[in-house]
C-alpha cells in the first residue's frame, strides 16, 4: 500500500512514526493530514537508505538542491561531491536533473540513489530525452512508449518523487499561443514535451494517458510532484492566462491521483513580482484542494544574474509564509551555467534561511525556540553557543574567527565591533546597579 492508502486505513506507517517524531507531532496528526493530502511523504520502498521527511501543511518548510551532470560537465564524481555538500549543508531532499550521455545519465541516477540518505526526485523525460538524441538523432522522434520505459525504469529504481508536466495540454499550448509571452517557455520539460506535442500533433501522453502514470505511481509508491510547465520565465509573464490555465489542470490531476491513492504535490513559479506571490500560493492551495506546494524561487526581480540565490530567498521567503510547503533551492549560477561546489552549499543555506523565516512567520513552534536559544546566546554573550545554533556553524566560525583575531583578551567576550561598548554587556550592568 501507499503511504496514503495507508493512512486512510486509520494505520500509522514507519516513516509516518518518523516524520512525527522530527516535527514534534502526534503521529495520528500526521497520519490525519497524509490520509487528507495536504501532507505527502515520499518513500519509495526500493530506496533502501532513506531516511523520510514530510511536506505539506504544518510541517517545517522543507528545502530542496538539485544536482546532475550537463553535456558540458559530464563527470558523475563531481555530482556526487555535490551531494554531500547539499546533504551537509541541510537539504531536505535532493533532484537529480541530469543530461548528456544515456549511459552517464543512468549511472548518476544511481549513484544519488545509492548515496542519499533523503528522498530523491527526478524528472524522466529529461532521460527519456537523451535517449531519444542517441537513438533516433532528435528528441521529437521519440515514441511515447520510451518516455513510459523511462517512467516505470526511475519507479523500480527507487526515485521517491517525480516532476512530471502533465499540465502542458493542447489546449494549455493554444492558451499561451493566444497570451502572448515575453519570455514563452523556459521549463526544460515542458518544452521538450511541447516540442513533441507539436512535431506528432497529438496530446501530451502523460495528460491523456495520466491513469497509467499513477498506476506507476501507486505500484512503487512514487509521489507525483506535478510540474509547472507553463512557469513564468519573467515578471512580465507572471501569473498570466496560461501560468493559470495549467494550475487548472493540475487541480483536477491532483483529484485523480488522490482518488488512485497516489500522493500528489503541485509546482509552481518561477518569476514573480513581490505583490503577486501570496495571491500565486492561494491559488494553487485553492485549486489544488491543499495539495502541498513546491516552488522555485520565486525570483522577485529578472536581473540578479550571479545573484539569483538572494532574489530565490526574497520570493521563497513571502511563498513559505503565504503558505508554500517546499522550497526549491536557486543558486548564483542560475541564468549562468551549471553550480560548483560552494555555489551549492550556498543555494542550501540560502533556501534554508527563507524557510526558516517562512517556519516563524507560520508560528512553527521548534523555529521560534531556535530564535529564542540564539537570543539567549547571544545576551550572555556565549560565542560557543551562537556558532553552535547558527543555520551556517561553518561560515559562522570562519568570520568569528577571523573578525576578532585581534581583539584584545580583556575585551574577549564582546566581538570586534563594539569591544568595551558592548550594547548587551552596558545594559546588563547598568540594570544590575554597576556603573
Amino acid at each position: 500500500m501507499t503511504q496514503l492508502e495507508t493512512a486512510r486505513q486509520g494505520m500509522v506507517s514507519a516513516q509516518m512514526l518518523v516524520v512525527a517524531q522530527e516535527e514534534g507531532l502526534s503521529p495520528e496528526k500526521v497520519r490525519q493530514a497524509v490520509a487528507e493530502g495536504t501532507v505527502v511523504i515520499p518513500a519509495n520502498p526500493n530506496h533502501r537508505a532513506l531516511h523520510p521527511r514530510g511536506v505539506g501543511a504544518g510541517l517545517r518548510t522543507k528545502v530542496n538542491a538539485n544536482l546532475g551532470i550537463s553535456t558540458a560537465f559530464p563527470d558523475v564524481g563531481r555530482e556526487e561531491r555535490k551531494l554531500q555538500v547539499a546533504l551537509e549543508a541541510g537539504t531536505d531532499t535532493v533532484m537529480d536533473l541530469s543530461t548528456g550521455g544515456p549511459e552517464e545519465v543512468a549511472r548518476c541516477r544511481g549513484m544519488v540513489l545509492d548515496a542519499s540518505p533523503v528522498p530523491v526526485g527526478t524528472v524522466p523525460v529529461y532521460e527519456a530525452a537523451v535517449r531519444a538524441q542517441a537513438r533516433h538523432g532528435s528528441i521529437v522522434q521519440m515514441d511515447a512508449e520510451e518516455l513510459w520505459d523511462v517512467i516505470e525504469e526511475h519507479a523500480a529504481s527507487g526515485v521517491d518523487f517525480m516532476t512530471v508536466h502533465c499540465g502542458v495540454t493542447r489546449q494549455a499550448l493554444e492558451r499561451l499561443r493566444r497570451e502572448g509571452r515575453l519570455t514563452d517557455v523556459v521549463s526544460r520539460g515542458g518544452a521538450l514535451l511541447i516540442g513533441w506535442m507539436l512535431h506528432h500533433g497529438k496530446e501530451n501522453p502523460l495528460y491523456e494517458r495520466f491513469d497509467r502514470l499513477v498506476e506507476i505511481a501507486r505500484r512503487y509508491d512514487v509521489t507525483l510532484s506535478l510540474g509547472d510547465g507553463m512557469r513564468p520565465g519573467s515578471l512580465a509573464d507572471a501569473t498570466d492566462r496560461a501560468q493559470v490555465e495549467e494550475l487548472v489542470i493540475l487541480g483536477e490531476l491532483v483529484d485523480e491521483a488522490r482518488r488512485a491513492g497516489v500522493q500528489v504535490m503541485v509546482e509552481g513559479p518561477g518569476h514573480v513580482p513581490l505583490p503577486q506571490i501570496e495571491a500565486n500560493v492561494r491559488i494553487q492551495k485553492r485549486l489544488c484542494h491543499g495539495a502541498p506546494f513546491y516552488v522555485l524561487g520565486p525570483l522577485v526581480t529578472d536581473v540578479a544574474p550571479g545573484w539569483d540565490h538572494i532574489t530565490a530567498a526574497i520570493g521563497g521567503a513571502l511563498a513559505g509564509a503565504a503558505g508554500a510547503d517546499f522550497l526549491c533551492y536557486v543558486t548564483r549560477s542560475e541564468h549562468l551555467g551549471l553550480p560548483d561546489l560552494e555555489e551549492v552549499r550556498e543555494g542550501v543555506v540560502a533556501a534554508r534561511i527563507a524557510a526558516h523565516a517562512a517556519d516563524l512567520a507560520k508560528g512553527i513552534a521548534a523555529a521560534w525556540e531556535w530564535d529564542r536559544e540564539m537570543a539567549r546566546a547571544r545576551k550572555a554573550l556565549d560565542w560557543a553557543r551562537q556558532l553552535e545554533l547558527a543555520i551556517d556553524p561553518q561560515t559562522a566560525r570562519s568570520l568569528w574567527e577571523r573578525k576578532n583575531e585581534r581583539v584584545a583578551a580583556d575585551c574577549a567576550a564582546e566581538c570586534s565591533m563594539c569591544g568595551p561598548y558592548c550594547a548587551m554587556r552596558l545594559v546588563a550592568g547598568y540594570l544590575a546597579g554597576r556603573a
